[in-house]
């Protein structure tokens, strides 16, 4: 029996042109969660962004991409279908940022795009994709 879930994540940038990156169960990750009953796609995107990292304040943007992978719970196959979108920070109006420990988040970095090729290396597939949707979003680019 297959079980369709879907969630919410974020590519967050501060004001240095940085990515926010969170290091999850051995690989480099970005923050997302899925949908609680009832909620948005958006307000579920920014709340695991916020829940997460510790951010309060970041600003929305627009969708970049869905994602979807697909692996086994408890015998059951799981497909995630996850909503990215680009969010916004100024990490001058907050607090530090604080790894929630209870989903497994033992660091959050951020990291130059000049820097971005070694956490691509030990990252999913998904998040290469996310990114590289957001390169073109840059530049325009097909």
């Amino acid at each position: 029996m297959d079980k369709i879930i879907q969630a919410g994540g974020g590519l967050v940038v501060n004001e240095k042109n940085q990515l926010l990156f969170i290091f999850r169960r051995k690989k480099w990750d970005l923050p997302k969660g899925k949908v609680d009953p009832g909620e948005s796609i958006e307000i579920c995107a920014a709340r695991e962004v916020k829940e997460e990292t510790g951010i309060q304040h970041l600003t929305m943007g627009s969708l970049l991409l869905i994602t979807t992978h697909t692996y086994q719970e408890n015998g059951v196959h799981v497909q995630k279908e996850t909503h990215w979108f680009n969010m916004k920070v100024d990490t001058r109006e907050n607090p530090p940022l604080i790894p929630q420990l209870e989903e497994d988040i033992e660091k959050i970095i951020w990291v130059s795009i000049e820097e971005l090729e070694h956490y691509l290396s030990d990252t999913y597939t998904t998040i290469r994709q996310v990114l590289t949707a957001w390169n073109r979003s840059r530049y325009h680019i097909g």
